[in-house]
């Protein structure tokens, strides 16, 4: 058991990733794991952390192979998932993923040179259906880039989710307009920031949380470790804990960004 106080445990981590090492590879991956992370070895990290609760975020290498987070969901009542789908995904598919414990989809953008065209006639049904279903688009996108697609999403009428804190703008951080947009959404009320990947981010991270923190508070702020840190591996469980508590010292505001926040987005 980690030595972290009992009262600042995380008690929903809202980006965690499994896979197996059969499952297939999309062509050209940002990243190719060789090894695996199964569902079972995730539920021993979360216990050896005190974590109760924690969300599947679809991950881009494997595409739309949805089928071993959903399986996975199936027996476990205390976990969510998003997936990753295309936009032609017919309504009566996602009413069943919503039965398995799927609560979102999952936008990559983050690896398309050319974004897509969110008012074309598939996206536009693909977002209503989102909306109807009480489901969120998890945008996982880099952070000057944000500002194309916001105003679309917005309109949308889904609930949003900005991935790895919108992935700061690297040369203007929280000066950026990508940041400013950011910010505009979260006041609008149906977007939420996960605070998280921080270990990839660079010292833009903790300044990005801080403003952000300071600008819009914490009400529709969650956080994730984006465990098993592919890519990053030698990254400990433990550090993006001691992260959170370095951005936002208020033990507080802390529980709430680790735990009531998430549950009220994504269990209730």
């Amino acid at each position: 058991m980690t030595d972290t106080p009992a009262g600042d445990r995380p008690l929903v981590d809202t980006h965690v990733h499994i896979f197996r090492k059969t499952m297939p590879l999309v062509p050209d991956p940002r990243h190719a794991p060789t090894y695996e992370f199964t569902a079972e070895q995730l539920q021993g990290v979360l216990d050896a952390h005190g974590v109760q609760f924690c969300v599947i975020a679809a991950a881009s290498p494997w595409g739309d192979c949805n089928d071993y987070v959903i399986r996975s969901l199936r027996t476990r009542p205390r976990w969510r998932g998003t997936v990753i789908l295309d936009p032609s995904t017919d309504l009566y598919t996602m009413e069943q993923m919503t039965r398995d414990g799927i609560v979102g989809v999952r936008l990559p953008f983050i690896s398309m040179k050319t974004l897509p065209d969110l008012d074309s006639w598939d996206y536009r049904k693909f977002l209503y259906r989102i909306a109807e279903l009480d489901w969120h688009v998890h945008l996982h996108l880099d952070g000057p880039r944000i500002p194309q697609v916001l105003p679309q999403l917005e309109r949308s009428g889904v609930k949003l989710v900005l991935d790895h804190i919108g992935r700061p703008d690297p040369v203007q951080g929280i000066h950026s307009e990508g940041f400013k947009a950011m910010a505009r959404a979260m006041e609008n009320g149906r977007t939420w920031v996960k605070l998280s990947g921080a270990y990839r981010l660079g010292p833009q991270a903790a300044e990005q949380a801080r403003e952000l923190c300071r600008q819009v508070g914490t009400d529709h702020m969650v956080w994730a470790s984006d465990c098993p840190f592919v890519g990053d591996e030698a990254t400990k469980y433990q550090s993006t804990i001691d992260w959170l508590a370095n951005v936002v010292p208020d033990a507080a505001e802390r529980r709430k960004i680790m735990g009531e926040n998430a549950l009220r987005l994504y269990f209730s």
